[in-house]
């Protein structure tokens, strides 16, 4: 047998000995369904309940400057003023975000001509009416949003982040 053959044998032997060992990590990796139905949203982590505002402090298109979860990280409560999926409230149109810049932390400066947030340090624009969708720059995740509620009373809670917060190596307290 020549030299490139051999080669192409164990190449093939390789393959195939890795193929066996994703195909094995695949079976034990299955869930059934009963355990999927269970699972949280990958990147949502629930943090303590903390009442930010009530809906009579918002004014539309005005951030109201928050913390959450905790006094180091800062962030705001927009009324957007026009119903988006992520919204919450009568009018579906409440949102909540971290100000922080998950890219490299920069403070993050709110556009009102098109509900965006913006980075100075880098050029990331989050977009508020699609849930902070990263639309521009050097980001490489989502800005996070707060999982907000309204009671009946009009005040408003934070009861969760759906990302990563900058500068932590996990969202746990």
């Amino acid at each position: 047998m020549d030299r490139c053959q051999r080669m192409v044998d164990v190449g093939r032997r390789k393959f195939l000995s890795g193929a066996g060992f994703a195909a094995a990590g695949a079976a034990v990796a299955q869930i059934s369904p009963q355990e999927a139905k269970a699972t949280p949203l990958a990147a949502r982590v629930d943090y303590p309940s903390n009442k930010l505002a009530n809906i009579s402090d918002l004014k539309v298109n005005e951030p109201l400057q928050v913390s959450y979860p905790d006094g180091d990280a800062p962030g705001v409560l927009i009324k957007l003023g026009k119903r988006v999926a992520t919204g919450v409230g009568a009018d579906g149109d409440i949102v909540g975000f971290t100000t922080t810049c998950p890219h490299k932390g920069f403070p993050l400066a709110y556009n009102t001509s098109d509900h965006t947030f913006n980075c100075p340090g880098h050029y990331s624009r989050f977009d508020c009416e699609a849930g902070g969708l990263q639309v521009w720059g050097m980001a490489t995740q989502n800005l996070p949003q707060y999982v907000l509620r309204i009671d009946g009373n009009g005040d408003i809670y934070a009861e969760g982040v759906d990302e990563l917060l900058y500068g932590r190596l996990s969202n746990v307290l």
